[in-house]
């Protein structure tokens, strides 16, 4: 058994440790989501996911070029 100061830092890190991380995974989803279809509005994390979603989605469109 911990007594004194031994306990009272054992709780000050028990309730750091089970302290909620701040921020929420829909901030950090924002932050990586960079590129929209301009079609359907889908957001994407990069161009190649974007070319991967034109092939899939719409496979008749002519995808935009990586510059715009």
């Amino acid at each position: 058994m911990t007594r004194g100061k031994q306990k009272i830092e054992a709780q000050r890190r028990n309730a750091e440790r089970n302290q909620k991380p701040k921020g929420s995974q829909l901030e950090a989803r924002a932050v990586g989501l960079k590129i929209s279809c301009p079609i359907c509005k889908v957001q994407l994390a990069n161009h190649n996911q974007l070319m991967d979603h034109y092939a899939s989605k719409h496979p008749k469109e002519k995808p935009p070029s990586e510059s715009g």
